[in-house]
C-alpha cells in the first residue's frame, strides 16, 4: 500500500499494517509546497476585521450646566469610547446648550487598545411634556440601530474603564437584557455640616443596595438610569411585548424600575455589574432628598400594588419586586421599634419605672457592626463613612429622615394625588417647597399629642401600658438583631460596592 502525501511511516512499523490516520505511529511530514503560502496567511489572518459592537450614548439633561462638562470629559477619557453620545437637553432655563456645545463634534484619543473616535452630537428639543422619558426616547430613536445603549444622567461621572467593563459583560451573555453599573457619589468637594451628613447617608443607602444585589447572583431589579448599558434587542422586545411605541413609558413615577421589569418579563437578565463604576448627583439638602425619595418610593409602591393605576399595572409577585416589598416591610418594622421605643421610654421616664439593662445595648451594637461592614464594603470609603456609622447619631437621624420619606409616600399613593412628583423634585432641587418638612411636623404633633393623653391616663393604666408594650418591643426587637447579626455575618465574597 502506498504512502499517503505527506506522512510517512514510522521507523519500526511492521510492514504490510494499515494504521489509522491517529495512530502516533505516523509521523507528519511538512509540505514544502505549502510553507510558501504561511506568511501570507497570517498576515490575512491579522487583517480580518475583529468584531466590536456599538454602542450609542444618550443624556437627557434638564439644567445641567454645572454638571454637563465633567460628564462629557469623563466619557471622552474612557478606555473604551462609545461610537456616539448624543445629549438630548429638554425644558433647560440655563446655558447647558451653551456649554455642551463646545465638545460638539468628532473627538479621537489613544487608548490601550488602540486609536478610538466618537462623535458628540447636541440636541436641544426644546419644551417636552415627557421630560426626562421623552429625551430617553428621543435619544433612542437616534441610536437604535447600534448594538447597545448606554443611558447616562447628566450628573454622573463613571471611572475612565466603566464602559469597557459594561460592554464586555453585556457582550458574553445574550441573555443580559442590561446591566446596571455600581453606584456611589463623590463627597470630595462639599461644603456644610447638612451635605456631608446627608450624602454620607445616600453613600451608605447606596452600597447597602449595591452589596445586596452583588450577592444575589448580581441581579439587579432596577437598572438604574444613572449609567446602565442596554441591549438593543432587549429593548426592541419590550415594546413588541408591552405594544408600546417606546422603551420607556411617561405613565410611571419610576421610568427605569418599569423598564427593568419589562426586560424582565420579556425574558432578558438584569444584572448589576462586578467592576464598573459611575458617580452619581446627591442630594445636599432636606428638601431635595425628601423630593427624590419620595419619588423614588411612590413609584415603586406604584408598581408593588397590585391593579392599575393609570396606564401602569401593579406587578405585586413580579421576581424584580420582591426585594422591594421586602424594603418596605423592613422599614416598617425598623418605625415601630423605634417608635415604640421612644414612647416607652419617655412613659417610664415620667413615673419613674426606668431600668436600664445592659442588653439593650446588643441591638445597637448589631447595627453598628453590619453598617462598618457596608461601610468597609466601599471601593471609596473614607474618613467620613466610618464616622456616620461609629458615631451612631448620624446613621439613627438619617434612619428616621427615610422613614420621613416613606410615610409621605405611602400616604400620597393612598390619597390618589394626581401630583407630578418630576416637577415636584425639580421644584426643591430649586429651593422650593415646604413639603419636606411634613414628617417632621407631623412626629412632633405626634409626640405632643401622646404626652398629653399620657397625662391623662392614671398611672395603674400606664404601668399596665408599659408592661405589655416591652415585652412586644423585645419580641420585635430580638428578630431585628438577629437578622442585622445573620446579614453582617455574611461574606462578601470580594464584592466591593
Amino acid at each position: 500500500m502506498g504512502q499517503h502525501e505527506g506522512i510517512g511511516l514510522a521507523p519500526g512499523t511492521v510492514p504490510g499494517a494499515v494504521p489509522g490516520f491517529d495512530d502516533p505511529r505516523y509521523v507528519r511530514m511538512p509540505d514544502p509546497s505549502l510553507e510558501a503560502y504561511a506568511e501570507e496567511f497570517l498576515e490575512a489572518v491579522d487583517e480580518l476585521p475583529t468584531l466590536r459592537p456599538t454602542v450609542g450614548c444618550v443624556i437627557p439633561a434638564y439644567n445641567e450646566a454645572e454638571t454637563i462638562a465633567g460628564v462629557l470629559d469623563s466619557l471622552l477619557q474612557q478606555t473604551r469610547l462609545p461610537d456616539a453620545i448624543h445629549l438630548v437637553v429638554n425644558n433647560t432655563s440655563d446655558d447647558s446648550v451653551e456649554i455642551a456645545s463646545h465638545y460638539a463634534g468628532p473627538h479621537t484619543r489613544m487608548t490601550p487598545t488602540g486609536e478610538q473616535s466618537t462623535v458628540i452630537y447636541v440636541h436641544d428639543i426644546g419644551k417636552n411634556p415627557d421630560k426626562k422619558v421623552g429625551a430617553l426616547n428621543y435619544g433612542y430613536s437616534l441610536v437604535e440601530h447600534m448594538d447597545y445603549l448606554l443611558g447616562v444622567d447628566g450628573d454622573t461621572t463613571p471611572e475612565p474603564d466603566a464602559i469597557q467593563h459594561l460592554v464586555d459583560e453585556i457582550a458574553s451573555d445574550d441573555r443580559i437584557g442590561g446591566i446596571s453599573a455600581i453606584y456611589s457619589i463623590d463627597d470630595s468637594a462639599l461644603d456644610g455640616l447638612m451635605a456631608k451628613f446627608l450624602i454620607a447617608g445616600q453613600r451608605a443607602q447606596f452600597s447597602a443596595f449595591n452589596m445586596q444585589n452583588l450577592l444575589k447572583g448580581r441581579n439587579m431589579a432596577v437598572l438604574g438610569g444613572q449609567f446602565s448599558i442596554f441591549s438593543t434587542q432587549a429593548l426592541r422586545d419590550v415594546m413588541r411585548d408591552s405594544h408600546q411605541r417606546t422603551p420607556w413609558v411617561s405613565d410611571s413615577e419610576v421610568e427605569d424600575s418599569l423598564l427593568s421589569l419589562q426586560i424582565k418579563s420579556a425574558g432578558y437578565l438584569t444584572k448589576i455589574s462586578a467592576r464598573a463604576r459611575a458617580h452619581v448627583g446627591g442630594m445636599t439638602t432636606l428638601r431635595s432628598l425628601d423630593a427624590q425619595q419620595v419619588k423614588w418610593n411612590f413609584g415603586a409602591i406604584d408598581l408593588m400594588w397590585p391593579g392599575q393605576r393609570g396606564d401602569t399595572k401593579g406587578q405585586p409577585f413580579h421576581p424584580n419586586l420582591r426585594l422591594r416589598w421586602f424594603e418596605h416591610l423592613s422599614m416598617v418594622v425598623n418605625m415601630a421599634s423605634r417608635i415604640m421605643f421612644l414612647v416607652l421610654l419617655i412613659g417610664a421616664l415620667t413615673i419613674d419605672a426606668f431600668v436600664f439593662q445592659a442588653w439593650w445595648l446588643i441591638p445597637p451594637l448589631a447595627a453598628v457592626w453590619l453598617n462598618f461592614r457596608v461601610a468597609h464594603s466601599m471601593e471609596f470609603a473614607n474618613r467620613r463613612d466610618y464616622l456616620f456609622v461609629l458615631l451612631v447619631f448620624p446613621a439613627e437621624l438619617y434612619m428616621f429622615i427615610r422613614m420621613g420619606h416613606f410615610v409621605r409616600a405611602w400616604l400620597k399613593f393612598f390619597s390618589r394625588q394626581q401630583t407630578d412628583n418630576w416637577a415636584a423634585q425639580a421644584k426643591a432641587e430649586r429651593g422650593k417647597g415646604v413639603a419636606w418638612t411634613y414628617p417632621f411636623v407631623a412626629l412632633g404633633v405626634f409626640f405632643v399629642g401622646a404626652w398629653i393623653a399620657w397625662q391623662q391616663v392614671p398611672i395603674r393604666t400606664t404601668s399596665d401600658l408599659l408592661e405589655l408594650g416591652w415585652p412586644i418591643l423585645g419580641v420585635i426587637t430580638v428578630l431585628q438583631t438577629v437578622w442585622m447579626l445573620i446579614k453582617a455575618s455574611k461574606r462578601y465574597r470580594g464584592f466591593k460596592a
